[in-house]
């Protein structure tokens, strides 16, 4: 779901300099999200999820749903906060007769903008996320190499009471550690 909610925001970053284009060259708000499903089909394709999303909200405006209705649905079908920050921010703008090109221009440079932050974010942790992972698997490792090269090792610690609250209390430091790793590296813009 992670994976599929940052390829969806990845494709809306592409969708909304397509839209915000359009717009600049003179296009009403629905004919310029009918023209960026063109554009979007040439970039990912006829099953692309933004082409998906875009064809569907044109659907609806030609059924004569407002455009603000439509990409608040859009909005709460994605699950993306980007996109719930641009359908509030073109719905103010819509309702007070703004300048909803460049209103559009400005919310979709912002938006990229903290997509590259959040990019740049995971490409400096990622080495750190593997080490994480590295470490985590180390304890399971060790525990295996003893006791396949001493068997009856570990009798003592998993065979007597002192020894099970020893190796529970291990454990317990264990998980509060893997717990800890995960939300630090655990970063968000």
């Amino acid at each position: 779901m992670e994976e599929r909610k940052k390829k969806l925001a990845e494709q809306f970053k592409e969708s909304m300099m397509i839209l915000a284009s359009s717009l600049s060259a003179g296009f009403s708000i629905e004919n310029a999200l009918a023209a960026s499903v063109k554009e979007l089909t040439v970039l990912y394709g006829q099953e692309g999820m933004i082409v998906r999303e875009f064809s569907f909200m044109v659907q609806q405006i030609r059924t004569n749903r407002s455009v603000e209705r439509v990409l608040e649905d859009f909005a709460r079908r994605s699950g993306l906060e980007e996109v719930l920050n641009f359908a509030e921010v073109f719905s103010v703008a819509k309702r007070s007769s703004g300048d909803v090109g460049g209103i559009m221009r400005h919310t979709a440079e912002i938006i990229r903008d903290k997509m590259q932050v959040q990019e740049e974010i995971i490409t400096m942790t990622a080495s750190r996320q593997f080490e994480q992972k590295i470490m985590n698997m180390i304890p399971f490792f060790l525990v295996f190499y003893i006791e396949s090269a001493s068997p009856g090792f570990f009798g003592q610690m998993y065979g007597t009471g002192l020894g099970r609250i020893l190796m529970s209390s291990c454990l317990a430091v264990y998980l509060i550690s893997y717990i800890l790793a995960r939300k630090i590296l655990d970063i968000e813009v």
